[in-house]
């Protein structure tokens, strides 16, 4: 299925809607998370020394943006190229340090129902549509298989 210009616009609208409370977000995004599965904690090493999330923690803020923007550009990446292309370098990071985390395939979800979740109460459920929600799942989606993908090739 190919991602549609539709589907591309219905991210990049979200998006835009998104940016300014970036900061709020990224707490909400991490709160779902561990709400979600409070164990994931350990994973996150600016995460790990704290007994509770640190409202002004600028790396926790940093990571949330980067997850939230490089969906955004998968979803564009999508509709331009049919597959997400994220620089080599940054692909071998990102597999190389999710595997050292010891994330897995469900964390992957975990990750995904939270980042759903967030822009769902960020912008408003009259706003977010199934078809908005679905367009940010196919994105996201799309950018775990590329993750994955690098984390199986370091393991080989």
């Amino acid at each position: 299925m190919a991602f549609t210009e539709k589907q591309e616009a219905l991210v990049k609208e979200s998006w835009e809607l998104l940016k300014p409370n970036i900061p709020e977000m990224s707490l909400r995004f991490f709160t779902l998370i561990l709400e979600i599965a409070p164990a994931a904690k350990r994973m996150f090493s600016f995460l790990r020394d704290s007994e509770e999330i640190p409202q002004n923690n600028p790396k926790l803020k940093a990571h949330a943006v980067k997850v939230f923007k490089m969906t955004c550009e998968a979803a564009i990446q999508l509709r331009e190229k049919g597959e997400v292309v994220v620089a080599d370098t940054t692909l071998k990071y990102l597999g190389s340090v999710h595997l050292k985390n010891g994330v897995i395939g469900p964390h992957f979800e975990v990750v995904k129902e939270a980042l759903l979740r967030t822009i769902k109460e960020a912008i408003g459920e009259e706003k977010c549509s199934d078809e908005m929600s679905s367009a940010w799942g196919e994105a996201y989606d799309q950018l775990a298989a590329a993750i994955k993908a690098e984390m199986k090739e370091e393991v080989a």
